[in-house]
């Protein structure tokens, strides 16, 4: 008989976790926004030459506040998403180990991708292109567009398209999100059990955290196309002249003609350097049992 699940303790877990490491990445979460929603402009260049480029002109334009632009809205959707994720994925993993403990690679995927949560990512994508748009109108000798507030624009959309703008390309989310999840998790699961393990049976911090980024890493490139595509139909504020997109197929379409297969893979290395240690960091956390810590939780009870 399986022993209760203790999701209370796992749920904070996750949240802590989501603080940490989203706090650690976001500014490069911010440089591989920037990168995937550039357009090459008239005379064929590009405004951001690599990842380092484009964190060197925004840390110089914008300052360290411009690189924690969006960090708000992300730590608050963040929060909740890891939460419910890596706790949703153990639970799904406890119902459906069998009797001897053993669960097969098809439950594993599917535990990951039941635990897939859909954040409203959408202001956080608003407020981290500003910049770029603002930069590239100044350029191109048009009107600067002035950064707005996640207030203001949650009040525009609503306005404008109701509650349901709020979470315009959620379909493209939920595809990147289940694939990604389909992915990492069983891959982490499985690297995880090659570390050692400490007295009471939970693996050694390094060995979570190494795992966390292997699976990570893996699993962002694989999916970046999507993430790509979900990028591009979440902008609003676009500069002028770049292109508007009316679904998943229409942007795929559209990207592949006019950009060409590898703008699929644009802010790929950026994915790699925040996924990797925001899931090392996560599943470091998680793993170490700070909420049963917090909680006054005995783990080996």
């Amino acid at each position: 008989m399986k022993s209760d699940f203790p999701l209370l303790p796992k749920i904070v877990n996750g949240g802590i976790a989501g603080i940490i490491g989203v706090t650690c990445v976001f500014p490069i979460d911010l440089v591989k926004t920037r990168l995937q929603n550039q357009r090459i402009g008239p005379n064929g260049q590009l405004m951001y030459r690599s990842m380092f480029d484009c964190f060197a002109k925004t840390f110089r334009k914008e300052g360290l506040f411009g690189m924690y632009r969006g960090s708000a809205v992300n730590i608050l959707l963040i929060t909740p998403e890891k939460a419910i994720k890596l706790a949703a994925n153990d639970f799904f993993r406890h119902k459906l180990t069998d009797e001897n403990g053993r669960l097969s690679i098809p439950k594993e995927m599917i535990s990951g991708g039941a635990a897939v949560t859909t954040p409203m990512e959408l202001l956080k994508i608003q407020l981290q292109d500003a910049g770029r748009v603002s930069a590239k109108g100044a350029i191109e000798g048009g009107e600067a567009i002035v950064a707005t507030s996640a207030t203001a624009i949650a009040l525009k959309l609503i306005k404008t398209r109701g509650i349901l703008g709020l979470y315009r390309g959620t379909t493209a989310t939920m595809l990147r999100d289940v694939s990604f999840s389909v992915i990492y998790f069983p891959l982490f699961a499985n690297l995880n059990k090659l570390g050692p393990k400490r007295k009471d049976g939970g693996s050694v911090f390094w060995a979570s955290f190494l795992a966390g980024c292997c699976a990570g890493s893996v699993a962002a490139v694989s999916v970046n196309p999507f993430d790509v595509i979900k990028t591009r139909l979440q902008v609003l504020n676009k500069a002028k002249g770049e292109v508007t997109y009316n679904g998943i197929l229409d942007a795929f379409i559209k990207i592949s003609k006019s950009e060409g297969y590898g703008a699929f893979l644009r802010g790929a290395g950026c994915r790699i350097m925040v996924i990797a240690p925001l899931f090392g960091i996560a599943q470091t956390v998680y793993f170490l049992g700070v909420g049963e810590f917090l909680l006054g939780i005995n783990k080996t009870n």
